[in-house]
């Protein structure tokens, strides 16, 4: 591959400020597509290529049952590659210029409902030792606060302010916001913080959120463990950090939380990826929209 490939991923990591997870996303699609041009089109450099060749290598993975999801995925990584070269005037036109990114079916996440919530939590109302309490401080926080997974394990001790009920977390492309904590789970920090100095290790003694022998968590880690709990209550085929961020805005949406404030909540740029969480209000809106409409009402409803 050319040298541009490492101009273009410092560039997406200090200029775009991408994390790890979606430099590495990024960089292994780029030797992906330039694997299958070797192997199908004997060319090692994707920098000159046409989108024949681009096509080719779609309709490759499709055939190889890779879903229209991650093929855009993917497509997404080289139309950011193209981009770069052209603004570093590596490149005149960009091979993908007419590309149209293939159909997807949009999946419905399904919340978890108050009563599910009420139950997992009511479960682990009696806590005893590290490993247990520091489960429901997850829970209670993900679910209280909305932060993605990846914000949880890269949560520092230093950015928990229990003086002024908040943390700090670090999102997508390290843009910084600060949360409220609510009061009903300040006690459980304290009572983690003391478990978690009881550790014997502290390997990763920077990040908030440990295993028991000292070590920062991981993704696969903090799945399991909600797939777990949640399993016991919910028949849901979805169980994940994510439903849990999902449940936490759907929730405050119910309940009367304007749009603008669960945006600045969840960290998103824009009210249009907010958006996508007042889809799952719509039973409640109906229930609103039916009590407080003249024609909802039993006096209209008798004729």
């Amino acid at each position: 591959m050319s040298t541009n490939h490492d101009a273009f991923r410092n560039y997406l990591e200090f200029e775009k400020k991408y994390s790890p997870h979606t430099l590495k996303a990024y960089c292994d699609d780029l030797v992906s597509f330039q694997t299958y041009n070797c192997l199908n089109f004997d060319q090692d450099n994707i920098d000159q290529v046409d989108y024949s060749q681009i096509r080719s290598w779609i309709v490759s993975m499709i055939d190889d049952g890779v879903s229209n999801v991650s093929v855009n995925r993917k497509m997404a990584s080289l139309k950011a590659y193209y981009r770069f070269l052209l603004k570093t005037k590596q490149i005149e036109i960009s091979p993908l210029l007419r590309h149209k990114s293939l159909k997807v079916a949009r999946s419905i996440q399904i919340p978890f409902s108050e009563k599910e919530m009420k139950s997992v939590l009511d479960q682990m109302q009696i806590t005893v030792g590290f490993e247990q309490i520091r489960d429901k401080l997850i829970i209670d926080l993900l679910y209280t606060t909305g932060i993605r997974r990846a914000e949880l394990i890269e949560l520092k001790l230093q950015n928990i302010d229990l003086a002024n009920n908040t943390i700090k977390v670090v999102g997508k492309r390290n843009k910084e916001r600060i949360l409220p904590i609510l009061p009903i789970i300040i006690s459980q920090f304290y009572i983690y913080i003391k478990e978690r100095q009881s550790l014997v290790m502290l390997l990763d003694g920077d990040y908030f959120f440990l295993t028991k022998k000292g070590l920062k968590l991981n993704e696969s880690f903090v799945y399991r463990l909600i797939n777990s709990y949640f399993s016991t209550v919910s028949e849901k085929v979805k169980k994940s950090p994510h439903i849990l961020r999902h449940t936490f805005a759907t929730h405050l949406l119910n309940n009367g939380a304007d749009l603008n404030s669960v945006k600045e909540l969840l960290g998103h740029s824009s009210l249009a990826s907010t958006q996508v969480y007042t889809h799952s209000s719509l039973s409640e809106l109906k229930n609103v929209h039916k009590d407080a409409h003249p024609r909802g009402k039993k006096l209209f409803l008798d004729e």
